[in-house]
């Protein structure tokens, strides 16, 4: 009798135990189903931060212009005309892109003589529209047709994706012709990118927006700078290094030693950026005195000038 009472007690010790365990992992495993499914929920919450306000430029080379998209949207954005033979860049800007913010960084393209184009992407600062990624690659696309039909030959743009805007500059610049591309703290991937955030999840599997720069950057023509800071905590140099190696020739990599995300303006982006100019870009033009890049058009583009 005794043994039995005894067994007993350890089969409910062992199965107590098991029925306590498999309640745990239930538990564990709803919660993570729970907060994958917050996070799928929320993925446009969590890569874009668009701004409201609609604020015009203090700078009086910049002016404000809103152009269409072929899907029907309005963008507003910032311009400022290049000198004659100088490059114009078409920027797109971070997940939070407020161009009223780099006056730092539009003084130093104007006093170069350089041309720019900042774009407000759908949904920021008065544009109309929801962001998303193939809402940003139209935004991309009907930026560079913009300055097309103003005059600009497709060389003479520079694509400059910064941060999230890294992602629809790679996949303009792997789909149409440009003149060069520049990425300023890029990312591989968003999945990556969050999988390297949250190791947990397989953001693979069902992340919407992947913005696969690592993918597009195999198809690239044009030569490519990336900028990074060796200080970046928020996308790890580990990234540009990343896409160093897939980007075609000819392509270049500047570290910025003790640069953050947010720092490479100021810590010397525009140094590095000048220099690659003048050794990978042809105007299609020859440029005038104002234009502060020493660059000469290729021999078809100059013949074609003379005639």
């Amino acid at each position: 009798m005794a043994n039995t009472t005894t067994s007993q007690r350890q089969i409910f010790r062992r199965t107590g135990w098991a029925t306590h365990v498999r309640a745990v992992l239930i538990l564990l495993v709803g919660i993570y189903v729970l907060l994958g499914a917050a996070i799928w929920w929320a993925q446009p919450q969590l890569i874009y931060h668009p701004s409201r306000d609609a604020i015009p430029p203090r700078e009086d080379f910049i002016t404000p212009v809103r152009l269409n998209t072929p899907d029907g949207e309005v963008l507003n954005a910032w311009y400022a005309r290049a000198e004659r033979g100088c490059p114009t860049i078409l920027f797109l800007d971070g997940n939070a892109g407020r161009p009223e913010i780099q006056n730092g960084r539009w003084r130093r393209i104007h006093e170069q003589g350089v041309g720019f184009l900042a774009l407000y992407y759908r949904g920021y600062s008065g544009s109309t529209g929801t962001p998303s990624e193939d809402g940003l690659h139209i935004d991309a696309q009907a930026g560079l047709s913009w300055l097309v039909r103003r005059g600009l030959n497709p060389n003479d743009v520079v694509v400059h994706g910064f941060s999230l805007g890294s992602g629809p500059a790679t996949r303009l610049a792997a789909t149409q012709p440009v003149g060069a591309l520049v990425l300023e703290a890029p990312f591989t991937s968003m999945a990556g990118l969050m999988t390297e955030k949250m190791p947990l999840y397989p953001f693979g599997l069902f992340m919407r927006d992947t913005y696969q720069s690592d993918a597009w950057i195999t198809a690239l023509d044009e030569p490519v700078l990336m900028v990074h800071g060796t200080a970046d905590e928020l996308i790890p140099i580990s990234h540009s290094r990343r896409l160093m190696q897939l980007a075609p020739e000819p392509r270049e990599l500047a570290e910025i030693e003790g640069a953050d995300h947010a720092t490479l303006v100021r810590d010397g982006l525009y140094d590095a950026l000048w220099p690659f100019l003048e050794r990978h870009w042809q105007p299609s033009i020859p440029p005038s005195s104002r234009c502060g890049l020493r660059t000469e058009p290729s021999q078809s583009e100059a013949m074609a000038t003379m005639r």
